[in-house]
């Protein structure tokens, strides 16, 4: 059973990481459900992965230094790694991805494995746009995925990300 522990956050509210066997598996961002049963437990890997996150939204840390564990289908497990690979500060769009595994016109594909993603800021699909350099979804909200790409000082043509 996995350990999770929350921790309060002043733009989204509530924020709960999950561990299992000594890897982060899940970060749930404000209301999100939390639908499989945990140990409500703090433990050193997940104040770990609290203090990363406190850090990168302090500007102090640009990348994750934490064990992860997905679970997934294969590809979303191959979308997310390419996700992981977003440096900071920069974006990408979903054709992006769908060309860098090799499947070219699973954009949409790409969109949906993207929308399953268990580890939102920490596996960077906010970094993520469409096309037309417009911000296209994101599960956390819009509100948040503008938050984080002017957080990181995104570089753009589009509008809808500058302050």
């Amino acid at each position: 059973m996995k350990n999770l522990f929350y921790y309060d956050h002043a733009l989204f509210g509530k924020i709960a990481i999950a561990e299992l066997d000594g890897k982060i598996t899940n970060l749930y961002v404000g209301k999100e459900i939390i639908k499989e049963p945990f140990i409500y437990m703090e433990t050193d890997l997940i104040k770990k992965a609290h203090q990363q996150l406190v850090e990168y939204f302090n500007k102090e840390r640009k990348e994750f230094d934490l064990p992860f564990s997905l679970e997934g289908t294969d590809f979303q497990k191959k979308v997310w790694q390419e996700l992981a690979k977003i440096p900071y500060g920069e974006v990408v769009t979903y054709k992006n991805i769908a060309a860098k595994i090799k499947n070219d016109k699973a954009y949409q594909a790409v969109g949906t494995a993207i929308s399953k993603n268990p580890l939102p800021i920490f596996i960077p699909c906010h970094r993520v746009i469409n096309s037309n350099d417009k911000l296209g979804g994101y599960r956390l909200g819009l509100d948040i995925k503008k938050y984080l790409l002017i957080l990181e000082k995104v570089k753009t043509p589009t509008e809808e990300i500058k302050i």
